[in-house]
């Protein structure tokens, strides 16, 4: 069989993607690739439920702790060296996983992004100055009025998002969306898609034992040696910005853990909205790897 295939997992934060890939890695002797976009950060541990020793060990990984939080990075960046990852990985092997939560990036390695324009960093700083200042709803606002097709589009409630298509309109007058992408692009390999997903009453307790498991393992002093960076588009997300909240006064701890709580739960709901727009995903609960990989040796055949 000549044929290549990326297989994706996907679904909502705390579902347990990492587990169930490992073992379906294994046993089509594949190897990972990351799409978490938080995970790409050494500095970013506990927050991010990144795989352990353990767990990286079992199979190898790619696109994970392979940069510093300073680093300058897009998701261009990502399709490009993904791309070139599995070009040469190809070459020797059938099967590979592409493995996350970010909408975006996975969308990237499997259907292309166009190349976006250098932005000054200071727009992105002083964005997130406002955001931090005056609200969410200030981006909303902005976006809305220099890029009314993207703000239709957009997840309103992801200020990454909302930054970011502000920034380029800012630093070039040219709206976000007449940089997206017109065409797919295609690729030399077979996708085969798969979400995992359980009932929302057992994801939204998983979530918040996740939570907890993070606190003890030490989050709040993770952050605190983050502070230099908090400005920084990948720490202006869940688990982050609220205790940085508390180490400003803003709220209390225990306020905090709930709003860490509260938020991952909303960005869990957001996630599924995402891939659920998706036909071409194919759904399963978060406990069968065996059934999971049947359905990936047949789509294989099929294909």
């Amino acid at each position: 069989m000549n044929k290549r295939f990326l297989v994706v997992i996907v679904g909502p934060t705390a579902i347990g993607k990492t587990n169930i890939s490992i073992q379906l890695a294994t046993m089509f002797g594949s190897e990972i690739i990351s799409a978490d976009s938080r995970q790409f950060f050494k500095e970013m541990n506990i927050g991010t439920a990144k795989p352990n020793s353990e767990e990286l060990f079992q199979v190898k990984h790619h696109f994970v702790n392979n940069l510093f939080i300073s680093d300058k990075y897009s998701v261009g960046d990502f399709e490009k060296q993904s791309l070139k990852f599995l070009n040469t990985y190809f070459q020797t092997n059938q099967t590979a996983f592409l493995v996350g939560g970010s909408g975006l990036y996975i969308n990237a390695v499997l259907n292309g992004f166009d190349a976006f324009p250098e932005v000054d960093e200071n727009i992105r700083e002083k964005l997130n100055e406002e955001y931090t200042e005056y609200g969410i709803e200030y981006l909303q606002d902005e976006l809305s009025n220099c890029d009314p097709e993207y703000f239709l589009k957009i997840d309103k409630n992801n200020p990454q998002r909302l930054i970011r298509a502000i920034e380029v309109f800012r630093s070039t007058g040219i709206p976000f969306s007449s940089y997206r992408l017109k065409e797919e692009k295609s690729r030399p390999f077979e996708i085969i898609k798969i979400g995992l997903n359980i009932e929302r009453a057992k994801l939204y307790e998983r979530i918040n034992q996740r939570v907890d498991l993070m606190i003890r393992e030490g989050l709040l002093e993770e952050v605190k040696s983050l502070v230099s960076f908090k400005n920084t588009n990948a720490l202006q997300t869940v688990g982050y910005k609220e205790l940085f909240d508390f180490l400003d006064g803003i709220c209390d701890f225990d306020e905090a853990v709930e709003l860490i709580k509260r938020n991952t739960r909303r960005y869990a709901k957001r996630q599924l909205t995402w891939f659920n727009k998706d036909p071409e995903i194919k759904w399963f609960l978060n406990d069968q790897p065996e059934i999971i990989a049947d359905y990936i040796r047949l789509k294989m055949i099929q294909k």
